[in-house]
């Protein structure tokens, strides 16, 4: 099930051993009432937002989930993601990322951190833009505690 409440920020920032300081918002699986994958975003700068990833079984709902809250409820362009796995990194390639550079001990001393740009017209899932008559940006939202299925489509 994808999950949205502070558990997916603890996990994220557990199994890349520093703290994550707010805002940042997140999305995350969770298997057998645990967290297996999980990804928080923050530093958004209107076109752009960043994400940090962690775990294992990407499933195509969470990859959707990304996708509807980065591309559709954000509006942005591109996201850019920070790893340390490499697992991660092709995973993201996968789904239309590139790999556009390499941050030194970003995760501490020796460990250190894959960049990939998704764009949106470059993201697997054909996530696409939804506007209002307004011009204003519609989708599901991801809200504290609410399963991202659970949300009203538009």
């Amino acid at each position: 099930m994808i999950v949205t409440d502070d558990r997916v920020a603890r996990f994220v920032a557990d199994g890349l051993g520093f703290n994550l300081c707010p805002p940042y918002s997140c999305v995350g699986l969770e298997r057998d009432g645990k967290i297996i994958s999980g990804v928080l975003f923050n530093c958004f700068e209107g076109a752009s937002v960043h994400v940090t990833a962690y775990g294992h079984r990407w499933t195509p709902s969470i990859m959707k989930a990304i996708g509807r809250y980065v591309y559709q409820q954000l509006g942005c362009e591109r996201m850019t993601l920070t790893t340390e796995s490499r697992w991660v990194a092709f995973l993201a390639c996968k789904l239309g990322g590139q790999v556009e550079g390499r941050l030194r001990s970003q995760f501490g001393k020796g460990r250190d951190g894959i960049i990939v740009g998704i764009l949106r017209d470059e993201y697997k899932y054909g996530i696409k833009s939804i506007t209002s008559a307004a011009g204003r940006h519609s989708a599901p939202t991801l809200s504290r505690n609410r399963p991202v299925e659970n949300a009203k489509s538009s």
